[in-house]
């Protein structure tokens, strides 16, 4: 059986089983902007101001989300951890959320920023199979934690400007980061980390995956996602990317944004600001369009 695919829109969330679309009657007209998996357990954050936890087509809220807009969910070991705008992390626990103190006093915090004069936000977070935790923060590069959130340490550099932070879902060393640069790849869980734009039109990415042996990332020429495309190479041994083209359009008006593009083994899946979703199943050597038709698209997750 193919991995069931969850698409989460400005309107509600979509769930993929094949090619049958249904939509999720308890979320319906509410923003989904957040999606994990956690085995059985999927967590989504709506509206921005609460967490729901979803089990066996049952989803329930969990908790609400005080203060700044949640943008991101993660399970680890240690518990749930919500993302903020303001950059700040909440642990979900049997109370609810209580904040992350450890994470208000982040090496190098003073110096993240936006260029348009607000507040850092966190923009994405990846656990590792080791279960370090790696969150990147816009603009403030990737924060790491190898004690479950007790102690942080800076690793990319801010001006990298990384958009989303992945962890590879199997090989706890290789931590991967699309941004501004083009690729980071970091193969000592973040010590080092080395950029490729080779092949690339453009090298601004906003989204990356990982599926089978290779990587794919959209790429685009800014931040108003001019010429979008998405691109796959080797993640060994690989030195060029190469455009996926087979069964997608020359060009995307809009970036293919951080959280919309997921992977599972051979399956790839992103969803478009004007609601369309692909899929590949030969990890984006070909694609299709699955659904169209639906509110702007805010997150995929496949499992």
């Amino acid at each position: 059986m193919q991995p069931s695919i969850l698409v989460g829109t400005s309107g509600g969330l979509w769930q993929l089983q094949g090619d049958t679309a249904s939509a999720v009657e308890a979320l319906a007209g509410r923003a989904v902007t957040a999606l994990a998996r956690d085995g059985a357990t999927t967590w989504a954050v709506v509206d921005g101001s609460t967490l729901w936890a979803g089990h066996d087509g049952a989803w329930t809220q969990r908790a609400a989300i005080d203060g700044p807009p949640a943008t991101c969910v993660a399970p680890t070991p240690s518990g749930v951890l919500v993302c903020t705008e303001q950059a700040h992390l909440l642990r979900l626990a049997d109370a609810g959320l209580s904040r992350v103190e450890s994470f208000e006093t982040v090496e190098g915090r003073g110096a993240w920023y936006t260029p348009w004069g607000d507040p850092a936000d966190v923009r994405s977070i990846a656990i590792a199979r080791d279960g370090v935790i790696h969150v990147n923060v816009h603009v403030g590069g990737v924060a790491r934690s190898r004690d479950a959130g007790k102690t942080w340490a800076p690793t990319v550099d801010i001006e990298a400007d990384v958009h989303q932070v992945l962890a590879h879902p199997t090989r706890p060393e290789v931590v991967l980061a699309a941004s501004a640069e083009g690729l980071g790849v970091s193969r000592d869980g973040g010590d080092s980390w080395q950029f490729a734009t080779a092949g690339l039109h453009a090298h601004y990415l906003r989204a990356v995956a990982v599926a089978g042996e290779h990587v794919l990332i959209s790429a685009s020429a800014g931040f108003h996602g001019r010429r979008s495309a998405i691109y796959r190479r080797p993640l060994d041994g690989g030195t060029r990317f190469e455009r996926c083209a087979a069964g997608l359009p020359k060009w995307f008006d809009d970036n293919i944004d951080t959280a919309c593009l997921a992977a599972a083994g051979s399956l790839v899946v992103f969803g478009t600001s004007d609601g369309h979703v692909f899929r590949s199943l030969d990890t984006g050597q070909h694609w299709g369009l699955l659904l169209k038709g639906l509110p702007p698209i805010a997150c995929v997750t496949v499992g």
